[in-house]
């Protein structure tokens, strides 16, 4: 807990956001929800007005990546000591680290909050489907990114990747996280990261509130039937609309910014939002689990659909303010520090013309 407050407070700022501000006042705003009703015969436990509740803070952390590595081949999951060896791994990697002398790092060890554990049952993936534990083959001319963290790739504009660049010539050339646009992890649809891997839902007869912990994003999903917005209505975190199936909860997001694409991780992104559909599955396995689900559906830049599934556990604690702007000097200092650089080489230059 104590780490965790720490890194709220290192490079984000204090002080309250409006963003913040206006996602608090909506949850305050929200009808009491107190007296969940308790499981019955093993059933999933029910909010006052009868839904299955939802309703806590839920935690994604996991060392379990989304595709399945090559060298894994078809093997679907990890044999006991080999999850042994991950996370004993994990736990020794899981000490400070400076960056070398001389060299100017992001953050250390002791600010990121991996994980330690791979998923229950050990999947040598998050992606169920294809069985193959990898993406779908992208679709001829698909436009895909990749950042590297240790220098800029050069890339034509909009920049899609989260974090990373392709360029210091203006914002434009950041990932969209660097620009506090969309978290990292957030999405939709959410992804394990470095570190905010949490998100508390809250839930009212007719929405639920997905608030992340990451830049403290809120999805609020209507549930009573109202149709999407109008095709030529974008929105950065797509136009979202939630159905009960069963003790499921169904939430299908459309309406991407062109800008946004899906990535397996912050460093990628692959196509456009044009086409993007998703849908997500919300269901409570017990007291302190819960099963998410999402399907990706872009017939513009895959050959087929693919699903992911995400076990998430409950976490004893609190949701802190992630206060992206307020305080965060790291993009001004980025395009300063790259004018200064063009000063210089302006300098030598001159000087080296006379």
């Amino acid at each position: 807990m104590f780490r965790r407050a720490l890194r709220t407070v290192f490079g984000k700022g204090e002080p309250v956001s409006l963003r913040t501000i206006v996602a608090a006042s909506l949850l305050v705003a929200l009808p009491a929800v107190a007296g969940a009703q308790p499981a019955e015969s093993g059933g999933a436990a029910r909010t006052p007005w009868g839904d299955p509740d939802l309703q806590a803070i839920w935690d994604y952390r996991t060392l379990t990546p989304v595709e399945r590595p090559e060298e894994f081949g078809d093997q679907a999951v990890l044999t006991a000591e080999e999850v042994a060896e991950l996370e004993a791994e994990a736990i020794r990697n899981n000490v400070d680290r400076v960056p070398p002398p001389g060299r100017v790092g992001g953050y250390n060890r002791f600010w990121l909050d991996f994980g330690t554990n791979v998923i229950s049952g050990g999947r040598t993936s998050l992606i169920i489907d294809p069985p193959d534990g990898r993406l779908p083959p992208r679709l001829p001319g698909v436009v895909e990114q990749e950042a590297d963290f240790q220098r800029d790739v050069p890339a034509a504009r909009p920049i899609r990747y989260r974090s990373g660049g392709a360029g210091t010539d203006g914002p434009e050339d950041r990932g969209l996280s660097e620009r506090c646009i969309v978290g990292n992890n957030v999405g939709p649809p959410m992804l394990p990261d470095a570190y905010n891997n949490n998100v508390q839902i809250f839930q009212t007869p007719d929405h639920v509130v997905l608030f992340n912990e990451m830049i403290n994003d809120a999805r609020i999903v209507p549930l009573d039937g109202r149709a999407h917005l109008p095709d030529h209505i974008r929105q950065w975190m797509g136009d979202s609309r939630g159905r009960w199936e069963g003790d499921t909860l169904v939430v299908e997001t459309r309406n991407f910014v062109n800008e946004v694409a899906y990535g397996s991780n912050i460093r990628t992104a692959y196509g456009t939002g044009d086409a993007y559909h998703l849908t997500e599955r919300f269901r409570r396995d017990g007291d302190d689990r819960l099963h998410y689900e999402y399907t990706v559906d872009d017939p513009l830049t895959f050959t087929r659909t693919f699903t992911v599934a995400l076990p998430m556990r409950k976490l004893d604690g609190v949701i802190f303010e992630y206060a992206c702007h307020e305080g965060n000097y790291g993009l001004y200092n980025q395009l300063s520090g790259a004018r200064a650089e063009d000063r210089e080489a302006a300098e030598a230059a001159a000087a080296g013309s006379r």
